[in-house]
Formats: C-alpha cells, sequence, structure tokens
C-alpha cells in the first residue's frame, strides 16, 4: 500500500470512529443510566530511517464520561437514582456480575426486583 494513501486512511479511519462514537453517545441521550464515551486521537511520526516527516492518526485513551446526570422525578416506587459513588449489581444471563447506574428496576413475575431491560438485581 502506498504510504500516503496508508496515512490519509488512518486519519480517515479515526474520523470515521469518532463519528459512530458520537452518533451512540446522540442516540442514548435519553437512554436511563447511559455513560457517554469520549473519542481522541492525535498524530504520531512513522519511526524509520526513511519517512521522517511523515506521522499517522491514532487513538489516545479513549474513557467514559462517569459523572452523575440529571435527576428526575417519576413518581414510580422503584424507580430510583444513586447519588455520588455507586452503582446497583445485576446478573447477566451468563451468571456474571455486572455493573449499571441504571435505576428504572421494576418486579418479574416472581416478584423479584430487576432492572428496566430485565436483570435481576
Amino acid at each position: 500500500m502506498d504510504k500516503f494513501l496508508y496515512i490519509s486512511m488512518t486519519g480517515a479511519k479515526e474520523a470515521l470512529d469518532a463519528q459512530r462514537l458520537r452518533a451512540n453517545n446522540l442516540a442514548n441521550v435519553s437512554t436511563s443510566g447511559f455513560k457517554a464515551d469520549f473519542h481522541q486521537y492525535r498524530t504520531m511520526a512513522v519511526f524509520g530511517d526513511h519517512f521522517p516527516s511523515r506521522a499517522y492518526a491514532m487513538s489516545e485513551r479513549p474513557g467514559t464520561d462517569k459523572s452523575e446526570g440529571v435527576y428526575m422525578e417519576t413518581a414510580r416506587d422503584l424507580d430510583l437514582a444513586i447519588k455520588g459513588k455507586g452503582w446497583f449489581a445485576v446478573q447477566m444471563p451468563d451468571g456474571s456480575e455486572a455493573y449499571t447506574r441504571a435505576g428504572d428496576l421494576k418486579r418479574d413475575v416472581t416478584g423479584a426486583v430487576t432492572t428496566g431491560t430485565g436483570l435481576p438485581v
């Protein structure tokens, strides 16, 4: 592959990844407990004796916004919000434990408390 084409392709790939991430953040803006992701990229020099002036784009430590969201009054007894640090522990379908801050809880047919998506709390 031509080196100039590779350099252009890495920049376009990072721009596409950033656009995908922003689209996901916007699509989930109303999702209970959603945490937005960050995307950052920078240029990196190509190492070697033959291409001292070339650079390519690379991702640099993308992260997640862990700040608290807006508290909303819903008048439902099982809608909970965590103030400060903390997470709800839920059981995934494969039996593993996962964590969420989504507080839209409900009771299933057996009376057990579950998340809005049906995972046991």
